[in-house]
């Protein structure tokens, strides 16, 4: 697990721009969620609209909203694919994003169209992610200024 900032990225994750993050499973599959950093931004997740199970879903489209206290934001899919499973949990406490990200707040479970190909587009790593963060807090500090 590696801490950058004060927030953490499980190492065998992938993450996309937008925040969301993916897990390949051993059947294959995809597990994916929000990050750790999006969770502490966007405060106690109020509200989850969620995709359904046998709906396809595109890299980089919106395939699912989540709101806060603070705001609304939508989910962009970090891989295509077809959605096999939906954490049915969220429902009647979505708050399980912000206690844990990376485990029981999973969102969806999706089987991959194209996995090599949508992996090239994601960020692994802490030489990756580091950069990303520091553009991520230094916008985010900016919107709390205005």
């Amino acid at each position: 697990m590696a801490t950058i900032q004060g927030y953490e990225f499980p190492d065998e994750l992938y993450y996309h721009p937008d925040h969301s993050w993916v897990r390949i499973e051993p059947d294959s599959m995809a597990t994916i969620g929000m990050g750790d950093f999006f969770q502490k931004e966007a405060g106690d997740i109020v509200y989850v609209d969620l995709p359904f199970e046998g709906d396809q879903i595109v890299a980089g489209e919106v395939c699912g909203k989540l709101q806060s206290s603070k705001w609304i934001g939508k989910m962009i899919a970090p891989l295509s694919g077809e959605i096999v499973a939906v954490n049915e949990q969220l429902e009647s406490d979505s708050t399980l994003i912000n206690q844990s990200p990376y485990g029981d707040g999973w969102i969806i479970r999706v089987r991959p169209s194209d996995w090599e190909g949508d992996r090239a587009k994601l960020m692994h790593g802490v030489e990756a992610i580091t950069p990303w963060l520091d553009r991520e807090i230094a916008r985010a500090e900016a919107e709390k200024k205005k």
